[in-house]
């Protein structure tokens, strides 16, 4: 019996650390979530892959200069479907608008807040409202 409460208390062990790992890599600490940035531009690329999708898109420079090139992370699939996205829903040359946590260091990149597709529907980085609280 003392071996099999052993064996537990090792299983038990490594399934509540796992979870401690798995839950650390989720760290959003690079994203600045006090500031919102809005961006509208033309997809280039969606990636409807785990852990997290990610939306490429061009947005025009002020004054016709080149486009810059922005990354945007979401959450995965699963979460964002709880949210009503479709692998579908995004496509290279439409237009959207983002509104995103930009990354701390600068680079044009950012978590979602909330998008706007070109049909105009407006989603969510996962299930809830669409007002990024």
């Amino acid at each position: 019996m003392s071996r099999w409460l052993a064996l537990w208390a090792v299983v038990g062990t490594l399934v509540v650390g796992g979870a401690t790992r798995l839950h650390a890599h989720h760290s959003f600490a690079m994203f600045d979530t006090t500031n919102r940035v809005t961006l509208t531009g033309t997809v280039t690329q969606f990636q409807w892959t785990n852990p997290h999708a990610y939306i490429e898109i061009d947005v025009p420079a002020e004054g016709g200069g080149p486009a810059k090139h922005w990354t945007v992370e979401l959450g995965s699939p699963s979460i964002l479907m709880q949210g009503g996205w479709k692998f579908s829903d995004v496509k290279p040359s439409q237009k959207i608008t983002v509104v995103l946590s930009p990354l701390r260091n600068g680079q044009p990149a950012g978590l979602l807040v909330r998008i706007t597709l070109a049909d105009g529907r407006v989603l969510a980085n996962g299930p809830g409202p669409t007002g990024g609280n």
